[in-house]
């Protein structure tokens, strides 16, 4: 046995990686298991052409034993092993190679993160300080002819090497715990730390002799031979209790990057941080991160599931991805591939995808703002619900869709409704008449519109309370006889809503409409409205007063507008009687169109109670 020293000068090395990684300390883990696996890997490839120590083993494994009377935990393979020779190579010259560099950088620098400082000149092994007072490594290499060697080091520039006691091939690494990682000598603990960084290793990973990573990395398999069902376990087991995703995307890539994974749309049932991925990025089926924001776009965030980079370095740090060239190109085809998937969903699984649209609906129309190149992929997977009063079947189109089939009557302007309930009054009547309306009721559609419509120079929408399409209207109505006060109906009504209002700034239009269930309507201008809606969400969604100017459309077909604009009752001396219903009329078009304030409101209701006692006389 003998001892040496560590060739470069790495005294301030060790007591560094204790020093800024001691709360990432689980990270050791990973990497001596890595380690483990790319031994058993090697071997595997040797085993074809050469002549190997214990022919027989080929059960491979890694074995984690934990032996709580002497605080150890030690990581067993049985895959390539180390000579003496190579021991001195690797562990002592190697690992070091240019350390006094990063050291000096480091401080230089003065970047006190953690990330990244890991694997940035090949601290992987000796990551194991981080919880260890003494490592130790057994091994016995796979050449026939070698002896088995033994190392051991205290975290200091010193260590002792010489020949060892193990029989058997492959590597058995002895970590002697100090006081505040002893709770890694607990077989559950560890269980979790195996089952985080390294359940889907293709080799069987033991603690204490039982099996605890699943193996299987569904992502590393090809699309063509899975089932829907496969996904949908492969996705219970990443996040149990969530249910089923709404659909998913499989990612194969060799050229010009490799890259595999799997990513899948969540039930949205509550709001998601979109500074935070849901994407766990693994390297050759080893977890790295779930923070990788370089790497998914913002608005993609929405997507859980795994890529799997194996050209990525397990410590990856984020100055890495934002300086990396091939990132950006990953994002790139990240995105294609889900639109693609969109797209073939929405061809070759239209039932099932118009089912989802409400949950996928506002993801897809955040993403085409936030990217074009997405937008211009996915657009033939932009589906639209039209809004049915009765609320008895669900229908979609797409907006080519729309205008071809409403042209004739609509003129090439797209009709739309922002709440179905409040704007059932118009939407009836444009509903009767055969005209399709689509139900834009989140939150992003106020932002979306604008950028189709920019997209798409002959397409206007319109919401349905802000202009009478000509085909609800009876062109052919008349206006009525000309009374006692020589006036027809038009001018009555006119000449009473006027006074009962009191208000210039609300235009009257008196207009026979195609169907008599609605007494009155209100109308806002598109771009008013707009204006207004903008203003809210700019003053953080505190609500606008509604717009001064705007429209009562009061309809003569209506039988109480009829009997409101008789002559017999107009000439009524009971003025104030008719001033108020027609005050009502308003407002309970006011009302079906949210638009009042609370104090409004208030008044309404006084007004109404007037009425009421008004008509008990």
């Amino acid at each position: 046995m003998t001892t040496g020293k560590l060739s470069v000068h790495t005294e301030n090395i060790l007591p560094l990686i204790k020093k800024w990684l001691y709360s990432e300390k689980e990270i050791f883990l990973r990497e001596v298991v890595s380690n483990s696996f790319d031994a058993i890997t090697k071997l595997k490839k040797i085993a074809l052409n050469e002549e190997i120590h214990g022919a027989a083993d080929t059960d491979y494994f890694i074995n984690l034993k934990i032996d709580r009377e002497n605080n150890i935990l030690s990581i067993e393979d049985n895959g390539i092993g180390l000579t003496r020779e190579e021991i001195v190579k690797y562990i002592t010259q190697i690992a070091f190679s240019g350390a006094e560099d990063f050291i000096k950088k480091y401080e230089e620098s003065g970047d006190k993160s953690k990330a990244g400082i890991i694997g940035n000149f090949g601290l992987g092994f000796f990551s194991t300080f981080m919880v260890s007072e003494k490592v130790e490594i057994h091994s016995r290499s796979y050449r026939t002819d070698a002896e088995s060697a033994f190392w051991s080091s205290t975290g200091t520039e010193e260590y002792e090497i010489g020949p060892g006691q193990r029989e058997k091939r492959g590597t058995e690494i002895k970590l002697y715990l100090d006081t505040d990682s002893r709770d890694l000598l607990d077989k559950g603990r560890l269980s979790e730390l195996v089952r985080k960084y390294c359940d889907f290793m293709p080799v069987t990973i033991q603690v204490d002799g039982t099996q605890v990573n699943k193996k299987d990395a569904l992502w590393s398999r090809q699309p063509s031979s899975l089932k829907k069902e496969d996904y949908h376990e492969f996705y219970r087991q990443l996040y149990p209790f969530q249910g089923d995703p709404l659909f998913y995307v499989h990612l194969n890539v060799d050229y010009p990057f490799r890259l595999q994974g799997i990513l899948f749309f969540p039930h949205l049932e509550h709001e998601l941080d979109l500074n935070r991925s849901n994407v766990r990025i693994y390297c050759k089926q080893v977890f790295v991160t779930d923070e990788a924001q370089e790497l998914i776009p913002r608005w993609l965030t929405v997507l859980q599931g795994v890529i799997d980079m194996p050209d990525l370095p397990l410590n990856v740090s984020r100055s890495y991805l934002q300086n990396e060239p091939q990132v950006k190109k990953i994002a790139q085809h990240i995105i294609k591939k889900v639109a693609d998937s969109l797209v073939l969903e929405c061809k070759n699984e239209p039932e099932h995808y118009r089912k989802i649209w409400p949950d996928i609906g506002p993801f897809v129309k955040y993403g085409m703002l936030n990217d074009e190149k997405f937008y211009e992929q996915a657009e033939s997977a932009l589906i639209f619900e039209l809004a049915d009063p009765s609320e008895k079947e669900k229908k979609f189109c797409t907006l080519d869709e729309y205008i071809v089939e409403n042209k004739a009557k609509t003129d090439g302007k797209v009709y739309y409704t922002t709440d179905p309930a409040a704007q059932t009054t118009a939407l009836k009547l444009f509903h009767d008449q055969g005209i399709g309306v689509v139900a834009l009721t989140a939150l992003i559609d106020s932002h979306f519109l604008n950028f189709i419509e920019g997209k798409k120079s002959d397409c206007k929408f319109t919401r349905i309370d802000a202009e009478i399409a000509d085909h609800v209207i009876d062109k052919n109505a008349g206006s009525g006889l000309v009374g006692a006060d020589n006036k027809d109906q038009k001018e009555r009504l006119e000449s009473l809503f006027k006074k009962a209002l009191g208000n210039d700034k609300i235009t009257i239009r008196v207009e026979a409409l195609k169907s008599d269930s609605v007494p009155a309507m209100i109308l806002v201008n598109e771009h008013i409205r707009r204006f207004s809606e903008m203003s809210q969400l700019m003053g953080r969604g505190e609500k606008m007063p509604f717009p001064a100017e705007h429209t009562l459309i009061v309809n003569t077909r209506n039988p109480f507008i009829q009997k409101l604009a008789a002559p017999e009752i107009i000439a009524d001396s009971s003025t104030s009687k008719k001033e108020m219903l027609a005050r009502q009329v308003y407002a309970l078009s006011r009302l079906a169109q949210s638009g009042y304030t609370p104090a409004e409101l208030t008044a309404f209701i006084a007004d109404t109670y007037t009425l009421l006692e008004r008509l008990q006389n």
